[in-house]
């Protein structure tokens, strides 16, 4: 929920230079005021943020946003940036992570964003917060593997302020996945929805986000949220603005486009995992929605790899 300040407090470390891009590290801070970190020209690596207690408000060029325990605050680089205890809180607790995103995040982010790179991402449920949490401790034993013997164990309550550096290949790799984690169970639960809308509405995105593949029709998911097919399709249609048959090519066609980043499925098969019967039909409709083939998609990613 983005918000407004007039000025942030003293900064702690003027000009606080952020970790350079090729590489990951993780935290664990609990700061209380004054604490602030102001970089005018922003940080050369993406910053993810995980408030665990009390209050953060971070600012990204013109866009700020307050971050509440269960919060995911993305900061993207090279834009001035200024985090600190949030209006009136007596302290600040928070994961952070400094590193190069995978790509296909940012896809998952962009929903979430306030303008100037800034990502907030809405409170997780406690369930997936927990799964989050786990997360961060395992990324923080893992970032400080050496690559022999076992990773060390998670801790279970790590110290009030601990840093790790990822410098091995293998430590940064299990820390990213890690993240890759927390960003999948929080920004990529699903995508955000209208406030107000009808529990049955959001029960068959869910159904259509959870198995994108599957032979959904108009019956099929009116029948699973109780309700008759031509109130169920004037309902959705009112309440999300489109037909329920186009959220489900648009789902199965984002579902196409992870298959084609992260696998090496031929497209015939990517198509039928998709929900597409046809090869052909596929490919013009991932054109429209891309504006390029599946395979030349597929490559175009690896060329900019």
């Amino acid at each position: 929920m983005p918000v407004r300040a007039d000025d942030l407090p003293g900064t702690a470390a003027p000009e606080d230079p952020s970790p350079p891009p090729g590489q990951v590290i993780i935290g664990r801070f609990d700061q209380r005021p004054p604490y602030a970190v102001h970089r005018p020209r922003g940080a050369d690596s993406w910053l993810f943020t995980w408030t665990t207690g009390g209050t953060g408000l971070l600012r990204q060029g013109v866009a700020e946003t307050l971050a509440a325990p269960g919060d995911l605050v993305v900061l993207g680089p090279d834009t001035p940036h200024h985090y600190t205890v949030g209006p009136g809180a007596r302290h600040w607790a928070f994961w952070w992570v400094h590193c190069q995103p995978r790509p296909s995040w940012t896809s998952w982010l962009r929903p979430y964003g306030t303008g100037d790179r800034l990502y907030a991402v809405p409170s997780a449920p406690d369930g997936i917060r927990a799964r989050v949490d786990t997360a961060f401790h395992r990324m923080l034993a893992d970032a400080r593997w050496t690559g022999e013997g076992t990773p060390p164990v998670p801790p279970t309550a790590p110290e009030d302020t601990e840093v790790a550096v990822a410098h091995g290949t293998a430590a940064r790799e299990l820390a990213l996945c890690s993240l890759e984690e927390v960003v999948l169970l929080t920004a990529a639960r699903s995508e955000p929805r209208r406030s107000g809308a009808d529990p049955r509405i959001r029960r068959a995105e869910d159904l259509i986000a959870a198995d994108p593949g599957a032979p959904h029709t108009v019956r099929s998911l009116a029948e699973r949220v109780a309700l008759s097919p031509s109130r169920f399709a004037h309902l959705f249609t009112e309440q999300l603005g489109h037909s329920p048959m186009r959220a489900l090519r648009h789902a199965r066609l984002h579902h196409a486009a992870r298959l084609l980043e992260a696998t090496d499925l031929p497209v015939e098969r990517v198509a039928t995992a998709s929900g597409f019967g046809s090869p052909f039909h596929f490919s013009r409709v991932f054109r429209q929605r891309y504006g390029v083939p599946p395979g030349e998609y597929r490559q175009g990613l690896r060329d900019d790899g």
